[in-house]
């Protein structure tokens, strides 16, 4: 059979071509009960043979992510998916994700095999910086201190200082402005604000955006509280600043899953892909989640906040790339070399500000350190 093609709208900020880029994604066929069964039995017999593992990011097919905790894999935010890679000691590593997640990957392990079920699955915020672009950019601010976001190719990791996740960048930011530094950031222009708002660093934003978060609105989210005055807001710094401003919880994947589990409220509205509602009902059961409504195109659709590309991830493919062992990520190794700098910068940072907080004793703060609860 066949697969549709969806088309999907981007911001493109800089260049000759700003302005709104387009893209694709393909819609997968979904498959009845029966064939999803034989497709996983398949998979972990795969699986085996290969001797791999699956890495799944929080915001795929619930299916893949229950695969990958049944079989030794793990369901984790991108980084965390690339550390669990690097440290496994499989040979050949399935990224079910999209391309920058499989990239990182193979930056922090370029000696195994990385494969991915679609490597075309992509990120408006990849999209919407090239390196080319974004390399000119940092050549005409040359005082600026380059700190880049996850969500980005491995070519603009490579010409950056520092690369930064949800969960850390507001501290790492932080630091570098209490040491005099001026900040050029890219991509996503919510999260430099959010953390240029916070911190009150001098930061040069780049204005990408992710369609999934960009289309979360503040004033339905307000009207949708009222409808539940007794539900936490849980919100992606991603996200536009009239979403955040509301929000009761802003942080990463990993910190909104943890509040869900240990704050004491029976119902969540949640402001992020409503990929990772299948993590926390299955980590505070019992407990209601509801999507917050996005404005959609032309403001017909109330909860589409899903990732074209992360659902591009499914069984048949995942099946079909461990049986054929295409789709293999490469990065060239001198860019791999120069993309990991700033990342090893910023595990190293994580491991002390960690090792401080331990030797303090402030265990509470071990783990989910960087959500702000309140208002931001």
């Amino acid at each position: 059979m066949g697969q549709a093609i969806k088309k999907v709208e981007y911001d493109r900020p800089q260049g000759a071509a700003c302005g709104v880029g387009q893209a694709w994604a393909r819609v997968p066929d979904a498959p009845g009960a029966a064939q999803r069964h034989a497709l996983k039995e398949r998979i972990r017999a795969l699986l085996e043979r290969e001797e791999a593992v699956l890495v799944a990011h929080y915001y795929v097919d619930p299916e893949l992510q229950e695969l990958a905790d049944q079989t030794g894999g793990c369901v984790a935010d991108s980084l965390e998916m690339a550390r669990f890679g690097r440290d496994h000691p499989a040979r050949t590593l399935v990224v079910a994700g999209v391309r920058f997640m499989g990239e990182t990957a193979k930056i922090l392990s370029p000696d195994k095999r990385v494969l991915m079920p679609d490597l075309d699955a992509t990120c408006s915020l990849d999209l919407g910086c090239p390196a080319d672009e974004f390399s000119a950019f940092c050549d005409e601010h040359p005082d600026r201190t380059v700190v880049v976001y996850a969500n980005t190719s491995a070519a603009v990791k490579a010409r950056a200082d520092w690369m930064v996740t949800s969960s850390i960048g507001l501290e790492i930011v932080a630091d570098l402005h209490a040491k005099g530094e001026k900040i050029l950031w890219a991509p996503d222009r919510h999260l430099g604000r959010y953390i240029q708002k916070q911190t009150g660093a001098d930061m040069l934003l780049w204005q990408g955006s992710c369609l999934v978060h960009d289309e979360f609105k503040g004033v339905e989210l307000d009207l949708l509280r009222a409808e539940y005055p007794d539900a936490r807001i849980l919100a992606h710094p991603e996200a536009p600043e009239s979403v955040v401003a509301l929000a009761d919880v802003v942080g990463s994947t990993t910190q909104l899953i943890d509040a869900a589990v240990k704050l004491d409220a029976s119902r969540f509205i949640v402001a992020t892909d409503l990929g990772i509602l299948h993590k926390m009902r299955l980590a505070a059961p019992g407990k209601i989640f509801i999507e917050a409504p996005t404005a959609g195109n032309s403001a017909t659709c109330k909860s589409c906040a899903h990732c074209p590309w992360m659902a591009m991830n499914g069984l048949a493919n995942l099946a079909d790339v461990l049986e054929r062992g295409h789709n293999e990520i490469r990065v060239d190794a001198l860019i791999g070399e120069r993309a990991r700098l700033p990342i090893d910068r910023m595990l190293a940072f994580a491991a002390e500000r960690k090792r401080r907080v331990r030797a303090s004793g402030d265990l509470a703060r071990d783990g989910a350190l960087f959500a702000q609860v309140g208002p931001a």
